[in-house]
């Protein structure tokens, strides 16, 4: 155990950085979808065909630029997790429903302070959704990181294979899935009481 802690911590903050780094990118883009209208089909295209590339491929093309490491998984994990994000942002400012933009607009809020002040607060749960999608899948595709020199739990399962050792390829598949269940379970939980608090 003392030997895999290491590597749960360094899988945690690979996936915990790609999270930091498209949460904001996602976001950010959902946004320009909602108020680029003309944009969002193009911004959502993008990034759907990005979420079609095979992992492994998308980090072999990455590798290229990037080179071997954490970096680069880095790089791909963020690029896989902005899906979710963008489309859940861009629905949800969609769902704000109108009579709200328009008390804000009446009340004399430029389009910045409806979007911070009423509009993403009303989103958030949604958004939030997104998040977890992307944590969730991020915790299991950063495995692949071990193909590309990256750190993490993909070592123990890619020696194990390697060796046909199957007690060390449980040793680092079983932390990846525990982390997968609690991270999904505890964020459902922080949604649920996020869409109780919308509707109040």
């Amino acid at each position: 155990m003392s030997t895999l802690m290491p590597l749960i911590v360094e899988h945690m903050l690979i996936v915990a950085i790609a999270t930091v780094i498209s949460a904001v990118l996602g976001v950010g883009l959902g946004v320009a979808a909602y108020w680029l209208r003309y944009l969002d089909s193009v911004i959502l295209w993008v990034a759907e065909t990005i979420q079609t590339i095979p992992s492994l491929a998308l980090l072999a093309m990455l590798m290229i630029v990037f080179g071997l490491g954490n970096t680069t998984l880095i790089v791909g994990l963020t690029l896989y997790a902005l899906l979710p994000i963008v489309r859940n942002t861009h629905t949800g400012l969609s769902s704000v429903p109108a009579y709200l933009k328009d008390a804000a607009r009446g009340m004399g809020m430029s389009k910045m302070q409806r979007l911070f002040k009423v509009e993403l607060p009303l989103a958030f749960p949604l958004i939030f959704s997104g998040i977890k999608i992307a944590v969730v899948n991020s915790l299991s595709i950063a495995v692949m990181g071990v193909l590309i020199g990256a750190g993490g739990l993909g070592y123990p399962i890619y020696r194990g294979i390697q060796t046909r050792n199957f007690e060390r390829i449980i040793t680092g598949a079983v932390p990846v899935v525990l982390m997968a269940l609690l991270f999904d379970y505890g964020m459902t939980k922080m949604e649920q009481r996020l869409v109780k608090k919308s509707t109040k």
